[in-house]
């Protein structure tokens, strides 16, 4: 199934899945972002998707991000009984604490997933990024999962966001580079900082002999073992 926009319905809406939101409106990204979490399920999760409407085709910054959460919430409170879990698709995790003090299903949030997968063990971890303007509110992540004491700091790409997402060859240069600057500034996992940065993460994954996270495997892998748990929301 294609990824859809929010008011868009399907004769199979009902089956159980895991629904992937995004909170930017690109439909283009919405699709990588699903065929990425599919490929991660490897069929062990059904997943369909909903896109945002109302945002920037890429959110950017702090404004965007608290803006988009209003329409997440909309989308994640309307989905039916067939909906047994959401992945939020966007670092800075918008409108994810409200939906799991509000759901009875497992609510991920693609930031949240990835530190918890970065920081196993005690690893220390930093997270590589394109977008200057979100560094506060991923720290603050970070601090609101009590992980700041593991948590190096983000290093970002120069340059407008939006035009080095659309040069997948750039990209993941200026973020392999900053993934180095992570490494040097101590972290022994770096996460690739973004739904739009997937298949960037995927790539870099090969690349370094430290854990390179991919934030929307991380989300996937969580949700599957919160389901297996019969865990409800994480608070």
């Amino acid at each position: 199934m294609q990824a859809s926009s929010p008011q868009a319905s399907s004769p199979q809406a009902s089956s159980p899945h895991v629904l992937l939101i995004n909170p930017n409106s690109s439909e283009a990204t919405t699709g990588m972002m699903l065929a990425i979490a599919r490929r991660k399920a490897d069929g062990r999760l059904r997943l369909e998707a909903a896109t945002a409407t109302r945002s920037p085709s890429m959110i950017v910054n702090e404004i965007q991000l608290a803006a988009s959460a209003s329409q997440v919430i909309e989308i994640g409170r309307a989905q039916d009984a067939g909906c047994i879990g959401i992945i939020v698709s966007a670092y800075g995790d918008p409108g994810v604490v409200h939906l799991q003090e509000s759901l009875q299903v497992p609510v991920m949030g693609i930031c949240e997933a990835s530190m918890i997968d970065a920081s196993q063990g005690g690893r220390k971890f930093g997270v590589a990024t394109v977008t200057p303007d979100l560094a506060e509110a991923i720290a603050a992540r970070a601090a609101s999962l009590g992980l700041p004491h593991l948590y190096t700091g983000i290093r970002c790409t120069p340059g407008d966001p939006v035009k080095l997402a659309d040069d997948a060859e750039r990209l993941r240069s200026e973020l392999a580079a900053a993934v180095r600057l992570c490494i040097q500034d101590g972290a022994e996992a770096v996460i690739i900082g973004g739904g739009p940065l997937g298949e960037a993460a995927e790539y870099l994954r090969t690349q370094f002999d430290i854990p390179i996270i991919a934030p929307i495997g991380s989300a996937v892998d969580l949700m599957i073992a919160a389901l297996a748990n019969g865990n409800g929301h994480r608070n």
